[in-house]
C-alpha cells in the first residue's frame, strides 16, 4: 500500500481521479486546498493492480 499525492488545479481534479482508479486500486480521495487557495491536492491511498497491464496517456 502507498499513497499517492497530486497537486492541481481543482478542474482537472476529478479527470485525475479517473486515470488512477484506472491504473491502481485506490480508495476515494481526500482534498484539500493548497495554501494559496489556487490548487487543490488529492490524496490517494493505492495499490498495485495484479492482473493486466493499463496504459496511461503519459505512455
Amino acid at each position: 500500500m502507498f499513497e499517492i499525492r497530486v497537486i492541481c488545479d481543482p478542474d482537472d481534479a476529478d479527470r485525475i481521479s479517473t486515470a488512477l482508479t484506472a491504473a491502481f486500486h485506490t480508495g476515494p480521495a481526500r482534498q484539500d486546498p493548497t495554501r494559496d487557495r489556487k490548487r487543490t491536492r488529492l490524496y490517494f491511498t493505492a495499490t498495485h493492480r495484479t492482473s493486466g497491464t493499463t496504459h496511461t496517456e503519459s505512455e
